[in-house]
């Protein structure tokens, strides 16, 4: 029997895993570091928690995640062409005694089982529109595309500070990155907009990583992004996590299997809801491992995280899914 590692290996490359790779078993999540120990995020329940970034937080009950507060009195950056003086990117400037303790429990992980993996959110296209409000990050996408290039620029260059203290003093071999990309039926912004606004900083980051002993790039949005793909490819993404069904993850399989694999294929909404049923699970799981096969694809939820709105969906899925490895393998 393969280990976790290993077949996930076998998956992502082509090769023969012996049962599917169970959602998020393959990572194992690095128990922090300096900055998140200091960049606040609202528990669920907690309303207008301010983060690093100066950015208003809320996560009202019944929902899967926290969301930036943007009305008049919390937006960060009330104007783009003056972004300067609102956008302040907190300092990663800890010493090395402040890294210790978190360097000392990621040497912990068993990597020769699953991936040490740091996690980064948000991502470049998320941090602008919580900077400034969705509609706003829309808009001056069309009416000041040279302020927010520069903005983009700036996160960037955070970013890329942050991805050099973590291979430092972490030595991550997965990175599993936030950035929704999209609704459930299309993308935010066009592709070729994407290309040129969003695609050379990812080629930046992701590259960064991959030189840096950085093996798994594994990127998160629970979206529409079909289109997108062959940007993600060439940006160094191994695994697209929280790909929905809307996507025509057939044909992606079929067009793009060997350069990127499938990570989802189970839209939470349609099994993380409060009348959920292990039945309903199961019947979900069932259809999703029957369509998608097991070449290129990991079936998982599309939430962002091991976790479900609901108590104990995420471990009926799971379940479900290894009794569909023995079916399917």
């Amino acid at each position: 029997m393969l280990s976790i590692r290993q077949n996930l290996l076998e998956t992502i490359r082509g090769g023969k895993p012996d049962r599917y790779v169970n959602q998020y078993e393959f990572m194992t999540m690095m128990p922090g570091n300096p900055f998140s120990a200091n960049n606040k995020n609202p528990k669920l329940g907690e309303y207008n928690v301010v983060n690093a970034w100066g950015i208003t937080r809320s996560w009202p009950e019944g929902t899967p995640g926290a969301f930036p507060v943007h009305d008049a009195e919390h937006i960060v950056c009330k104007d783009i062409t003056h972004w300067r003086d609102y956008v302040h990117a907190p300092s990663l400037d800890f010493p090395e005694d402040v890294w210790a303790p978190y360097a000392e429990a990621a040497a912990k992980i068993d990597r020769s089982q699953t991936f040490a993996t740091a996690m980064v959110a948000p991502g470049i296209f998320e941090q602008l529109h919580h900077l400034q409000s969705i509609e706003e990050a829309l808009v001056n996408f069309y009416e000041e595309p040279e302020c927010t290039k520069e903005l983009i620029d700036y996160l960037t260059e955070w970013e890329l500070k942050y991805a050099e203290v973590l291979c430092k003093y972490l030595k991550p071999d997965a990175v599993f990155h936030h950035d929704d990309w999209g609704s459930q039926k299309s993308t935010f912004i066009s592709p070729d907009m994407f290309e040129e606004f969003l695609l050379p900083s990812y080629k930046q980051i992701y590259g960064y990583y991959k030189s840096h002993g950085v093996e798994l790039v594994v990127h998160h949005s629970d979206s529409y992004a079909a289109t997108l793909v062959p940007y993600m490819i060439d940006m160094g993404v191994d695994i697209w996590q929280g790909v929905m069904t809307s996507n025509n993850i057939n044909e992606l399989i079929e067009k793009y299997g060997g350069k990127i694999t499938f990570m989802g294929g189970i839209d939470s909404a349609s099994v993380d809801r409060p009348d959920w049923t292990p039945e309903l699970v199961a019947k979900v799981v069932r259809e999703t491992c029957q369509t998608y096969g097991t070449k290129y694809f990991i079936p998982n939820t599309t939430q962002g995280l091991s976790v479900s709105t609901y108590p104990g969906v995420y471990e009926a899925v799971s379940a479900e899914i290894e009794k569909m490895s023995k079916e399917m393998f």
